[in-house]
């Protein structure tokens, strides 16, 4: 689910490095200036920009996490050697290569939680990635920083409105799983930075927001259980509903992966005067049960023989039956004796292990979405991709349109061909994403709108 990242997580994604230093005796000029070049992760290699400067610092570009100037640490290098690190990243991150004067070139090993991958610079910037769809200004709407409180916590975020005095219909965006800044910015995609553009366009005011312990807001997600997250979603809906130029009969939610769990759940609460729900990828069975099934189709489409799969398949479904009953240390424990029996450039470390498995995600992995979406009578739409491998159609669909079969107005929509941030997709895999350009299919954005200026007209 965006969980999905998948538990086992494409971890090489997350940091990177490079670096060059310079001494009196050691001038900078070999290795100062502008570098690009490509972790050669297999499958899907990590373009990276490094800036090398005369002061012996060095920064690094990753744009397919919309990464740009991040500081390295432990920059040192001569003419025959080069070596860095990234801070504050799991797994320990490091380079460590030579400066071929002749090629003009530094080339080396990358190694992250002992994983090692070939790593080969040349000069000049790294290439941006091309995302057309990210909205570009002057917009026309307003838009502005906000803050408010849920509980001892504060969340911050950002509003968009259409030009006027309103007051306007208003929509709440819900992240997916993990730390999600408030685009949900994935492998240089925005998606509801283009959600909140598209809703703005329409007349509708968009609320989206940092996840806990990112960006401006406080807190730490991985010690958040479902009910301090459906309160700051709760929190979002009542800050909305309190301003004079909101309508607070015609608030709404809209949430994606994880954020599909969320929302039904604060919707159902007989206070919380949300008006409409739409469901992006939104799950209709428990965590665990998604969990399980994504690691057998992402395993299978990714070539891995049956026996590998079938293994892939029982070790998730014993830690996912640990997470369930809120298990959280022997959970960890199983993880470990897992990697045991991997070989050593399989294992996970300590280090991710205690960074994974979280109360958070024993939250994620027990939750049950049926008595929530069972409660709903307001107008709802839940749409699958039908080649989503995190959030699968096939097993969502049909257990999302018996829950919600007591609405009178709810719409469950699969679009063919699409994958879990609604892309346009060959395999459906997540390796896939960033090689996408396109971020959300025009097709989706159409619908959503055409269905919810249907019921709530913008004006």
């Amino acid at each position: 689910m965006r969980t999905g990242r998948v538990i086992a997580s494409i971890l090489f994604v997350v940091g990177v490095l490079v670096a060059g230093c310079s001494s009196d005796t050691n001038p900078p000029e070999p290795t100062t200036g502008d570098w690009h070049g490509a972790i050669e992760v297999p499958g899907q290699p990590i373009e990276v920009g490094v800036t090398f400067t005369g002061d012996g610092t060095a920064t690094i570009d990753i744009p397919i996490q919309g990464l740009s100037g991040a500081k390295l640490k432990d920059v040192q290098s001569d003419r025959a050697g080069v070596s860095f690190a990234i801070p504050d990243v799991p797994g320990d991150p490091k380079f460590h290569g030579i400066y071929d004067q002749g090629a003009d070139r530094i080339a080396g090993d990358f190694v992250q939680s002992g994983h090692t991958f070939k790593l080969s610079l040349q000069r000049g910037k790294v290439a941006p990635l091309n995302r057309p769809q990210t909205p570009q200004a002057p917009f026309p709407y307003k838009s502005e920083d906000v803050t408010y409180r849920s509980g001892d916590i504060t969340v911050a975020g950002t509003l968009t409105k259409p030009e006027g005095s309103g007051p306007f219909p208003a929509v709440l965006l819900i992240t997916g799983s993990g730390p999600q800044d408030r685009n949900e910015e994935l492998f240089g995609h925005k998606p509801f930075l283009l959600v909140a553009d598209t809703l703005t366009r329409a007349g509708y005011a968009v609320l989206r927001t940092d996840d806990r312990g990112v960006g401006g807001t406080g807190g730490k997600l991985n010690d958040a259980n479902y009910t301090d997250l459906a309160n700051d979603a709760a929190a979002g809906v009542g800050f909305l509903r309190g301003r004079p130029d909101i309508d607070p009969a015609r608030v709404g939610l809209f949430g994606h992966s994880e954020g599909g769990y969320l929302a039904p759940l604060v919707a159902s609460r007989p206070d919380s005067g949300v008006a409409f729900a739409i469901l992006m990828a939104g799950p209709g069975v428990p965590g665990a049960d998604v969990l399980v099934e994504q690691t057998r189709l992402i395993a299978a489409a990714g070539g891995a023989p049956a026996e590998v799969v079938d293994t892939k398949v029982r070790e998730t479904a014993a830690v996912a039956a640990l997470l369930r009953v809120g298990d959280v240390a022997g959970a960890k424990e199983l993880v470990r004796k897992q990697n045991e029996a991997k070989p050593a450039d399989q294992r996970t470390s300590d280090a991710e292990v205690d960074a994974t498995i979280t109360p958070y995600l024993a939250a994620l992995v027990a939750y049950d979405p049926a008595p929530a979406l069972s409660a709903l009578r307001i107008p709802v739409l839940a749409f699958y991709g039908g080649s989503d491998l995190q959030v699968p159609a096939a097993q969502s669909e049909q257990p999302m349109r018996d829950h919600l079969a007591a609405d009178p107005d709810a719409t469950v929509h699969v679009f063919p061909g699409l994958n879990h941030l609604m892309q346009p997709a060959k395999t459906g895999l997540p390796t896939e994403y960033a090689k996408i350009e396109t971020t959300i299919s025009p097709d989706v954005l159409t619908y959503v709108t055409g269905w919810l200026t249907q019921r709530i007209q913008p004006k």
